[in-house]
């Protein structure tokens, strides 16, 4: 592929319903700071992709915290996304929604999901991601779920299942970008460990004793070599550089880039600039990865939609086929089955009722549906459709719930099932509190219903975006950082008081949020605006997840 050209890409964090806030950011990016528009936004979960009020109920978060963010206006299409965003699903995510796109699609218009696991390519540059987080109980599950969820599954329909894992080791051609929503175990090994600590003592346990993060997305780590690794969900800033060991085939040693973002929230580094280099002569249309879709056509068969654990194949003496990697031929067959046009379909189209004020919404219950999107991607590419397949057995067994429900919390050390490929569950801290992350509470039943959170008034009306937040900032050749890779406090107040128009900052200099001048001369501590302020708790949700 011939490369040379660099297009700036946008990397967030946890968006946590708080769009609008983002695509101001980088408005504000590039109004005041004469910095070009970025031709891509990537999201690395907890987006939030919430429609109206019965989407609400099926978000892993205590009834208090669920309010309907910005998302719905885009939806329903009274916005539009000023930039190709891409994004995979976190843990804090409207389940029902995503499970309408098993393989992939648009959640609006401009608005892209990359599925359970998916790779697509734009610009040449080609985008992999793997969504939900880590659980060990659930991981060689089939995806069983489905909308009324009940307490059990209400959370593990985000947890990550082997066979999607399984899927991407499949691949064998290089990896530009990849995206998960937790980190992968040991990466804090490749950057600054000790600032990490000082930023959050609490996973000075789990980094010790090498348990923080994902086992599965440690394993993609080391098989796909991606050149960019962004992911999230621990709610603090961190990169690394991590460099491969040699393949022995006298080919250079690859290296991944590394960056966790925090959350979408004032003063937090939540969004980053980075720059690409891509294909100038490729498409500036999103396309279908044609490896990709060779491996789920080869791997088809293998999909699982029962709560029973499920080993992916492997050469132990037990499986007639292991590998299922596709050749060079069967890429081809893609290309030429598609008539060699990969581009994704610009096809949303709104499958549930936009949100409105009408309170008999709110208790409309959540139903399961099948998405035209995945019903015409299933059918031109001749896959099994997931939900179908899930319709089909309740049409055959009925609505059966005489099974016991397992205990909503599993021993993060066991299975709930036979014993998992990893010997311990580490989805993000295993024992210790993240005082960022937003708990569980089971004892929320007497907290308001879930549709009783408006929709924040703010949303309506464009903010100042005076009140955008965050450093932004260009990524060096290097990502490894250093102790004083931010600008302190005291910038950050130079910043806020200049009114007149503001000069060019170089890429590698921070840009950071301006305060809300009303608060400037007053004593102790600025006030800080948060839209959806209720959706972020002080403590750990489940205790990781």
């Amino acid at each position: 592929m011939r490369r040379g050209r660099k297009m700036k890409v946008a990397v967030a964090g946890c968006c946590h319903g708080a769009l609008d806030k983002m695509y101001e950011t980088l408005h504000l990016l590039e109004q005041r700071h004469g910095q070009a528009a970025p031709d891509l936004l990537l999201c690395a979960g907890d987006f939030q992709a919430v429609r109206n009020a019965a989407d609400l109920r099926c978000m892993a978060v205590p009834a208090k915290y669920r309010c309907l963010g910005g998302f719905a206006r885009y939806y329903s299409g009274e916005k539009k996304a000023p930039v190709l965003t891409i994004f995979i699903g976190g843990n804090h995510e409207a389940s029902n929604h995503l499970q309408e796109l098993p393989y992939g699609g648009w959640v609006a218009p401009n608005i892209y999901y990359l599925g359970y696991a998916g790779v697509v390519k734009y610009r040449g540059v080609r985008i992999g991601g793997l969504s939900g987080i880590f659980k060990s109980h659930d991981y060689k599950k089939g995806h069983f779920e489905y909308p009324p969820y009940n307490q059990h599954t209400i959370r593990s329909v985000y947890h990550v299942r082997n066979i999607e894992v399984f899927k991407l080791k499949q691949l064998k051609q290089p990896m530009d970008v990849f995206m998960s929503h937790d980190w992968p175990r040991s990466i804090y090994h490749y950057g600054d460990k000790k600032l990490l600590l000082r930023k959050k003592a609490f996973f000075r346990q789990e980094v010790e004793s090498n348990t923080l993060g994902s086992p599965a997305a440690s394993e993609l780590l080391e098989h796909l070599k991606p050149t960019y690794w962004f992911a999230a969900h621990l709610h603090v800033k961190f990169a690394a550089f991590m460099q491969h060991q040699a393949n022995g085939s006298g080919k250079e040693p690859k290296a991944t880039k590394f960056l966790a973002l925090d959350k979408c929230l004032p003063h937090r580094d939540f969004l980053q600039i980075v720059e690409i280099e891509h294909d100038p002569s490729a498409s500036d249309c999103l396309e279908y990865d044609p490896e990709w879709i060779a491996v789920l056509k080869a791997t088809n068969n293998l999909v699982n939609v029962s709560p029973n654990s499920w080993n992916m194949p492997e050469n132990n003496g037990l499986h007639a086929k292991w590998d299922y990697s596709v050749t060079e031929e069967d890429i081809k067959a893609v290309l030429e089955e598609a008539n060699h046009d990969l581009k994704v379909p610009h096809n949303f189209s709104t499958t549930v009722p936009c949100y409105n004020s009408n309170k008999s919404q709110e208790h409309r219950e959540p139903v399961h549906q099948i998405n035209p999107q995945t019903t015409e991607f299933c059918a031109r590419f001749g896959l099994l459709d997931i939900n179908g397949r899930i319709q089909q057995l309740r049409e055959e067994h009925g609505d059966d719930d005489d099974d016991e429900e397992e205990e909503e919390e599993v021993d993060s050390t066991r299975s709930a099932e036979e014993p998992s490929d990893y010997n311990t569950d580490v989805s993000g801290l295993s024992s210790s509190i993240n005082p960022d992350e937003i708990i569980l509470d089971e004892d929320s039943d007497g907290e308001e219903e879930p549709g009783s959170c408006p929709v924040d008034s703010s949303a309506s009306h464009p903010s100042d975006v005076s009140t955008t937040f965050s450093d932004i900032r260009v990524t060096p050749g290097s990502m490894a950082v250093s102790p004083n890779d931010t600008v302190e406090s005291d910038e950050l107040e130079k910043l806020s008081e200049r009114n007149q128009p503001e000069e060019v900052i170089p890429s590698e200099t921070p840009l950071k949020r301006l305060s809300d001048t009303s608060e400037e001369g007053k004593g102790g501590p600025k006030k800080i605006k948060r839209r959806n302020q209720t959706i972020y708790a002080s403590k750990d949700e489940d205790e990781v997840e």
